[in-house]
């Protein structure tokens, strides 16, 4: 689960810029996944258990996709997965980013609260949702991905580098030309493990971000909430070589207990394509459930 960094690449990358030190400035390439051997995560996988659930593997194939579904009872600090070698495998984030990208956006004053608004530039866009004005919530429950590509333009690369790791956020590769998309393409990585590790230490508050940015996040974030409990989480998809990534994160909160999920899938060749965009909650859901 640890995260390796090529000092070797580093290397030949400086000599290669020796005589171009102003122009490597402005295309450094930053890899947040180079964090000490003494994470939070590694130390959550030392102290917890984990139990392969074959459950989560029939719901996956019943619904004719591929991957795992990785689910952490924290009252009990047990790991819940059909297949924990994909669960340790990293891939691009797609909008799962938009959680850490919020934060980065309230901690930056680029969006003051949840009613901060975005304008449409009256140009057509991939959704139909995404061509109206919309504020900060609206921006993230619809998943607007020009919504975010802006925020991550006005933030720029040297204060993305101090957000991501002032909050812990691994994996991230980008540069000034990649910085309004380097999690929807490019070597951008994150695994569920990862995914988890996250999104427990935001539930916690042990994020170095102020109590506003935490009050504003748990609002956007919240999917359902019923009287037996909340969901909070962000859907995600990429397209990577033809190659469809499909990921749900969030935490259930109840009275008794947080369950904290990370689910990563991939279509087989019977799958429709047009229910994609349900299955990958669908599926988190169901296996959720079997484990209440």
């Amino acid at each position: 689960m640890r995260l390796r960094c090529s000092l070797k690449f580093i290397s030949v990358y400086l000599t290669f810029m020796k005589f171009h030190s102003l122009l490597f400035l402005s295309v450094l390439i930053i890899n947040f996944g180079c964090r000490s051997p003494s994470t939070t995560e590694d130390k959550l996988a030392e102290t917890s258990k984990s139990v392969v659930n074959s459950r989560f593997q029939s719901i996956l194939d019943s619904s004719l996709v591929r991957g795992s579904i990785l689910i952490f009872y924290s009252k009990k600090q047990t790991f819940f997965s059909n297949d924990f070698d994909w669960a340790q495998k990293s891939f691009l984030p797609a909008s799962t980013f938009k959680i850490a990208n919020s934060i980065n956006a309230l901690e930056n004053g680029i969006v003051k609260n949840d009613n901060s608004m975005f304008y449409w530039d009256g140009e057509p866009k991939f959704l139909k949702s995404w061509e109206q004005d919309m504020n900060f919530y609206q921006a993230y429950q619809r998943s607007c991905v020009p919504c975010y590509q802006e925020i991550a333009r006005k933030t720029g690369v040297e204060k993305m580098t101090a957000t991501l790791s002032k909050i812990g956020y691994p994996g991230m590769v980008f540069d000034s030309s990649s910085i309004d998309q380097f999690w929807l393409e490019g070597a951008s990585k994150i695994s569920q493990f990862e995914q988890i590790d996250f999104l427990r230490r935001l539930e916690a508050k042990e994020l170095a971000v102020s109590e506003k940015t935490y009050g504003i996040m748990k609002k956007i974030m919240l999917l359902n909430e019923t009287k037996d409990y909340k969901l909070l989480g962000k859907t995600g998809w990429a397209v990577n070589r033809d190659d469809n990534i499909g990921w749900f994160v969030g935490y259930a909160v109840t009275k008794e207990n947080t369950y904290f999920m990370a689910t990563n899938i991939k279509p087989t060749d019977d799958f429709d394509m047009s229910q994609f965009g349900e299955i990958r909650m669908e599926v988190t859901l169901k296996a959720l459930a079997g484990l209440k």
